[in-house]
């Protein structure tokens, strides 16, 4: 590759220096952000030679070059240290409508989130490996297992509100205890009532409970109470700030959170869920061929970030997450039709950018495979699409869930430890193989 020009005319067809806002990178894409749209000729952009495909997404313009070659093309774009290469993600968000934001904020909330339900959903299968091999371990280190397992869903809604007041700039630690307070032991726990075993309490014609195991009135909650605290503080005399914010925001948030929002969101978030459940849980495995074939179209327009919502859900109710392998599915099969594609280039250097734009998919970033290749024919999109659709069923006629989510694909298999194994390494080469085969069978028919 000659990166001296590639760099160059990604520079004249951005629309220039003077137009880059700002500039970073990933492993394998150039993230742009410029101050006018209207100047980029994304069609000429495709099409220099070294470039393995462009999209545009929430706010970023972003190119697709390879591991180790972006990193070059990048240094040369900028070095005279001219180009403002960092906050691209706050330069982006002000370019979106309000429809993105929303997406984008409800990702920034989740997303902090993911690491430790990572840690928890990996650990737990670890055990449960452990536990199927016939190991029994004693009370005391169950128990202690069960404290790295169990803690997180416990106090899940504790941790959306605290990651929602980060995020829509209310005080952290006050957005931790009003999260806890919806799940205070003082209170009858959702699972005991809902159980009938104890009754919620009465205060005139309202019923209070905690909300253990919903995320959706936590989420509303955190953002309902940041707003509360900034409304507070600008007009609280700052010398008893200090004193009367916090406890004005917890209050008003703790008395809307149990009487109002918390009821009303926890009744949509019930609708929402069983929805969800209803299409997922059609007999032979329609429900997880409709998931795994539509997943990736989610993706593409960014509305894959609404799900983390019903991921999170899903672990905090039942400890699985059957979205996680329908959504490996959708990777493996996009992946298998992919590489039946690029296996039919003919040009040795654009066979090799475009597998250097597959290798991401394996280990959970599909962008430089779905905008680089797939969605460069309508036919292998479909194929991959198909091959989804086939894994997802296998997916759900099976049972395969693990108690995780954030990972997917390859990083995602210590999750499977307990939860499947076998079966999540077949869909994958079922959902691979066909993605292939239909690529196979779709291009010889149009030829």
């Amino acid at each position: 590759m000659d990166y001296n020009l590639v760099a160059e005319l990604i520079l004249k067809n951005i629309g220039g220096k003077s137009n880059i806002k700002v500039m970073e990178h990933c492993a394998t894409r150039l993230r742009i952000v410029v101050n006018d749209d209207s100047k980029v000729n994304s069609e000429e952009i495709k099409n220099i030679k070294g470039i393995g495909g462009y999209f545009f997404q929430s706010g970023q313009h972003q190119i697709i070059i390879g591991t180790g070659k972006v990193n070059k093309v990048f240094d040369i774009l900028n070095k005279n240290g001219e180009i403002k290469t960092s906050g691209i993600k706050e330069e982006a968000y002000s370019n979106l409508n309000i429809y993105q934001k929303a997406l984008r904020s409800l990702a920034d909330v989740f997303i902090p989130l993911i690491p430790v339900l990572v840690a928890t959903g990996l650990f737990m299968g670890v055990r449960g490996f452990i536990l199927q091999l016939g190991v029994e371990l004693s009370p005391e280190i169950l128990t202690l297992s069960q404290v790295v397992t169990d803690t997180v869903f416990i106090f899940l809604p504790a941790l959306v509100v605290w990651s929602t007041f980060k995020r829509f700039g209310g005080t952290s630690v006050i957005g931790m205890v009003l999260g806890l307070m919806l799940i205070a032991p003082m209170i009858p726990n959702a699972w005991d009532v809902a159980s009938g075993n104890i009754s919620p309490l009465k205060l005139g014609i309202f019923e209070i409970q905690g909300f253990q195991g919903t995320i959706i009135p936590a989420l509303i909650v955190g953002i309902f109470g940041a707003y509360v605290e900034k409304w507070i503080k600008s007009w609280m005399p700052s010398v008893v700030d200090l004193i009367f914010t916090p406890f004005l925001t917890i209050i008003i948030g703790m008395i809307a959170g149990f009487l109002i929002l918390g009821p009303i969101f926890s009744t949509i978030e019930h609708l929402i869920m069983n929805s969800i459940k209803y299409i997922l849980n059609m007999p032979f495995g329609l429900g997880g061929a409709i998931y795994g074939a539509c997943q990736q179209v989610l993706t593409v327009t960014g509305l894959h970030h609404s799900l983390m919502i019903v991921e999170t859900s899903y672990l905090s109710t039942e400890g699985i997450n059957p979205l996680n392998a329908l959504l490996t599915a959708s990777m493996a099969g996009q992946a298998g039709a992919a590489i039946a594609f690029v296996l039919k280039e003919k040009n040795k250097e654009k066979r090799a950018l475009q597998f250097s734009s597959i290798i991401p998919c394996f280990f959970g970033i599909t962008e430089p495979l779905l905008f680089g290749i797939t969605l460069t024919n309508t036919r292998v999109f479909l194929s991959g699409m198909i091959g989804g659709a086939v894994g997802g069923a296998f997916a759900k006629i099976f049972n395969i869930a693990p108690s995780v989510m954030g990972v997917t694909f390859i990083p995602a298999i210590p999750a499977y430890l307990g939860h499947n194994l076998l079966m999540y390494l077949g869909m994958i080469i079922i959902s691979m193989g066909t993605g292939i085969l239909m690529t196979e069978i779709l291009l010889k028919r149009k030829g």
